[in-house]
């Protein structure tokens, strides 16, 4: 049902700047709170932003306040990364989180398990 696709990282300077997109079918995303997630090599996926169904409400994980904004319309979520650090690399993916209406909350839903692929950010010199 769920099918998710990543795009947009690289490799960027520390300092440096990317946009993810996300992109889904199966479901309708506009009628979901979504989130981004990365997992850092060894690391447990950890939750970084979401944004709510309604009046795009969002939350931000505490290192990336302030650097990352999480936006989207009907059709994509997007993660726009400023002042990027070695410690944001990560594979990032993105999913639907729980909530419903003006609220998301940092997990993704409780009966999803479609991740994609997600796409890779380093941040290196």
């Amino acid at each position: 049902q769920w099918q998710l696709v990543e795009s947009g990282g690289g490799l960027v300077q520390p300092g440096g700047s990317l946009r993810l997109s996300c992109t889904g079918s199966g479901f309708s995303l506009a009628d979901y709170p979504m989130g981004w997630f990365r997992q850092a090599p060894g690391k447990e996926r950890e939750a970084v932003a979401c944004i709510s169904s309604r009046e795009d409400n969002t939350w931000y994980e505490y290192s990336v306040k302030d650097r990352f904004t999480i936006s989207r319309d009907d059709a994509t979520v997007y993660l726009q990364m400023n002042s990027l650090r070695p410690e944001d690399t990560a594979v990032y993916f993105c999913a639907p989180t729980n909530g419903h209406g003006p609220v998301c909350y940092e997990v993704p839903r409780v009966n999803f398990d479609s991740w994609g692929q997600g796409t890779q950010v380093t941040v290196s010199s």
